[in-house]
């Protein structure tokens, strides 16, 4: 099962990747990727998993080996260890809209915070 929100994130994601050079804008645009994709699994109404710990921890090996852009990659390593600490999706995505937008532009930041809202929980009623 995954998040409603993945399909929309993906596409952003994979057309940016496409129209990027190689570099560190692509490692970082796909660095990003991977962050979003792991705070939207754990965000409502999937939650976390079991295998939650172990998917975190492979993506936090996988970002180590990108060359991202110094700010991005100060936002991501914080993003990762708020979602380790069990901080909100949506907070922890919240954090990465303006990294994203002073790096990899307005678009990909458009696409952070649909992302960010998406993992919000529903209020309640």
């Amino acid at each position: 099962m995954s998040h409603p929100a993945l399909p929309a994130a993906d596409a952003a994601f994979a057309a940016a990747l496409a129209e990027s050079p190689r570099g560190p804008v692509r490692d970082g645009a796909f660095a990003l990727w991977l962050v979003v994709r792991a705070a939207l699994g754990v965000a409502p109404p999937l939650g976390p998993t079991p295998k939650h710990p172990e998917r975190l921890k492979a993506v936090a090996a996988r970002l180590r080996s990108l060359n991202t852009p110094g700010p991005l990659r100060r936002s991501l390593t914080a993003a990762m260890a708020d979602l380790h600490r069990g901080t909100a999706p949506a907070v922890v995505l919240s954090h990465l809209i303006a990294p994203t937008a002073d790096t990899l532009g307005r678009r990909l930041a458009d696409g952070v915070a649909a992302a960010a809202r998406a993992a919000r929980p529903p209020k309640a009623a």
